[in-house]
């Protein structure tokens, strides 16, 4: 009995509950209504959905037909189609008005519903164009990165270019060569110190007293190894202070254990010699810029005896000590001036083209015959191609012409022109 009682009460109290939600839902529906009649859509919005809350279905088509203006309205297309179909379920009148209105709504919906698809899978697939396209240009951008990384001259320094398309470049100690396309003539492996001038380049396999001279003319793009110091004196192991090489292909050095200069033309490759030394001395003699020479090569200035060192041109002889090899000075035989290295210059060079260089305290000096201090040029010295030299974050070199990276036959456009002419394809 007392089990029948709870039954009920518990029934009334469902019931009265119950009744409560709807009347509270048909406030929210009312207020929905009258918010839509002025406009104001997302504030009926906010009703309807309150009053969603408080209902277990949509048991009326008013209701229904409420719901699909709403969303309608507010471009809500999914939730519009939702609705209209549950007015579609319930209404009982297919010919009246309000039925005609909705079913006309419905096909307005599902045209919209449509063209959203429509739109939804356009925009799919432009993504998944543009992610293929994204991925495509990922990988012209590595295929770039690579073919650039190929073409990149892995050197510590590239230096300037001469006139005939050839420059310098360090690797570790070592130098080499190099020509304005990338291609390396001479390997940087073996020769730690060179002397440049002239379009000729002198690679020392030592900073000091090298024993091995290689000789490379860009002139003509041809190279050659310096005769063996010991072929021009079997006392000498060492080319010592090696000078500039000139444009007519005379070099000077001054090697260990010698009271000659050693001069050679790098043109000819063959070691220089006065053959007709006694008529120079001759001539010294009678001009008074000596006061005597004997038949070993000696010569008496003032009150010395010297050895004759040797014609470096343009007059100039090298004189050296009677004994110990030291190089005394240079006799200027244009006017007899007998210049000494402790007061003028340590070491002088071949003279060309009215100048010949001269060294004083390792800093290098031009003068004339005289010996007077003049200005000159290198003949080479002025890069008129067309490549640029470019120093990577990397290190590495690369060589660029006319927007190009070139090496060798290889050429690489800009990474924006390369993905710009690959991408299309």
């Amino acid at each position: 009995m007392k089990k029948l009682i709870f039954l009920l009460c518990l029934l009334s109290f469902l019931q009265s509950n119950a009744q409560s939600n709807i009347e509270i839902a048909g406030v929210y529906i009312k207020r929905a209504n009258e918010s839509l009649n002025n406009f104001d859509v997302e504030i009926a919005k906010n009703h309807f959905e309150k009053a969603m809350k408080y209902m277990d279905s949509i048991n009326t088509p008013e209701v229904a037909r409420l719901g699909t203006f709403i969303y309608y309205e507010l471009k809500i297309y999914e939730e519009a189609k939702k609705y209209s179909g549950y007015y579609f379920n319930l209404v009982k009148n297919k010919k009246s008005e309000e039925y005609t209105e909705m079913l006309t709504l419905s096909v307005d919906i599902n045209e919209f519903l449509e063209k959203i698809q429509i739109e939804k899978k356009r925009i799919e697939e432009e993504k998944i164009r543009k992610e293929k396209e994204y991925r495509k240009i990922d990988s012209l951008k590595a295929i770039w990165i690579k073919k650039a990384e190929l073409l990149s001259i892995k050197v510590d320094t590239i230096y300037n270019f001469n006139s005939n398309n050839i420059a310098l470049f360090k690797k570790k100690d070592f130098f080499g060569l190099i020509n304005d396309v990338g291609k390396i003539l001479i390997e940087a492996d073996e020769y730690k110190d060179v002397v440049s001038f002239d379009g000729f380049f002198i690679l020392k396999n030592a900073i000091e007293n090298p024993t091995k001279l290689y000789c490379y003319n860009s002139t003509d793009n041809s190279g050659f190894l310096i005769p063996n110091v010991s072929d021009f004196n079997m006392l000498s192991t060492n080319y010592g202070v090696v000078m500039f090489p000139r444009a007519n292909g005379k070099l000077v050095t001054y090697p260990n254990n010698a009271n000659e200069a050693f001069v050679f033309d790098l043109i000819e490759r063959k070691i220089l010699k006065i053959s007709d030394k006694e008529i120079v001395l001759k001539n010294l003699k009678k001009a008074d810029f000596i006061d005597k020479f004997n038949d070993d090569g000696e010569v008496k200035i003032g009150k010395e005896w010297y050895y004759f060192g040797g014609h470096l041109g343009g007059g100039i002889h090298p004189i050296y000590a009677k004994e110990g090899y030291n190089l005394e000075g240079f006799l200027h035989s244009i006017d007899g001036r007998f210049s000494r290295t402790k007061s003028d210059f340590d070491f002088i060079g071949a003279f060309h083209n009215d100048n010949a260089q001269a060294i004083k305290d390792g800093q290098n000096y031009w003068i004339d015959q005289k010996g007077g201090l003049i200005e000159a040029e290198n003949q080479t010295d002025s890069y008129n191609g067309k490549s640029k030299i470019v120093k990577l974050n990397t290190g590495a070199y690369q060589l660029k012409r006319d927007d190009l990276i070139i090496l060798g036959n290889e050429k690489l456009e800009k990474m924006t022109d390369f993905i710009e002419k690959y991408s299309q394809k």
